[in-house]
């Protein structure tokens, strides 16, 4: 635990340093997301600031959530969720592309994940591979241990599954963006899917191994408007399969609007 937890420190550390490029971006969404504690569904604000960053031997992205529904139910009430993902690019650090096939590098990932009302906070030390495919910006797999250090129940959080006689579990995770044109208008498939593992909680509880997909299909409206790639709107669908663990499913798509930096 110690030993990933300071891999991760330097990771982060280091992708902190001499930035290339950065693009940020802030998205609104609006759908019905569901409790899975209570299956019921409510409408539900999303409001997320996002950047991604390169750097002379890396990249970096990270997201954080703002999430309000329509009930005060402990579930999505102003509560936030953010990731944070630095890596180091062996192909960077060599000098030279470490190409294999369609891989075209691979890099040391080091995550870190972060609840708010549920108190999680979770490592993901891994290793990506870069895929070079043609039509596609960027197409990452990312196969990742996850390493739980919650507070737990006695903390007032989520149950830990990193306590005595329970376990951890492993993460991979496909991200991807892919714009097209139809015409002259701008579109895009934007988005990830990962398969997160099951595990045993402090409580002794089995947490089903969960599926989440989060693809978004845009439309570059600013190109319409004289500020191309500026501004977009689209729909994101989420299909969540075991939803935080539990037995319940989601699927729901959800308006999105995209403002770039």
């Amino acid at each position: 635990m110690k030993t990933a937890c300071a891999g991760i420190f330097l990771v982060a550390l280091l992708a902190t340093y001499a930035a290339a490029f950065s693009q940020t971006e802030f998205h609104l969404q609006y759908g019905k997301h569901k409790n899975p504690f209570s299956a019921v569904a409510r409408q539900t604000f999303v409001f997320t600031v996002q950047q991604a960053t390169g750097w002379k031997w890396g990249d970096s992205f990270f997201f954080i959530d703002y999430l309000n529904d329509d009930t005060r139910d402990g579930f999505n009430d102003r509560d936030f969720y953010g990731e944070w993902y630095p890596t180091l690019s062996f192909g960077k650090l060599a000098n030279k592309e470490l190409r294999v096939g369609p891989i075209r590098d691979f890099a040391l990932i080091a995550g870190v994940n972060v609840g708010g009302d549920a108190n999680v906070v979770k490592y993901l030390p891994g290793l990506r591979a870069s895929w070079d495919l043609p039509g596609f910006l960027f197409l990452n797999t990312d196969l990742m241990a996850y390493i739980d250090a919650n507070t737990g129940v006695a903390g007032g959080g989520a149950p830990q599954t990193d306590a005595p006689q329970t376990d951890n579990s492993f993460i991979l995770d496909v991200s991807w963006a892919l714009p097209f044109n139809v015409g002259n208008q701008s579109l895009a498939i934007v988005g990830h899917a990962e398969y997160l593992g099951s595990r045993t909680d402090e409580l002794g509880e089995n947490v089903k191994g969960s599926m989440l997909a989060q693809p978004q299909f845009t439309w570059d409206l600013g190109k319409v408007i004289g500020a191309p790639h500026q501004l977009m709107v689209g729909i994101e669908y989420q299909y969540w399969l075991n939803k935080l663990g539990t037995d319940e499913d989601e699927s729901t798509a959800q308006l999105l609007l995209v403002w770039r930096l």
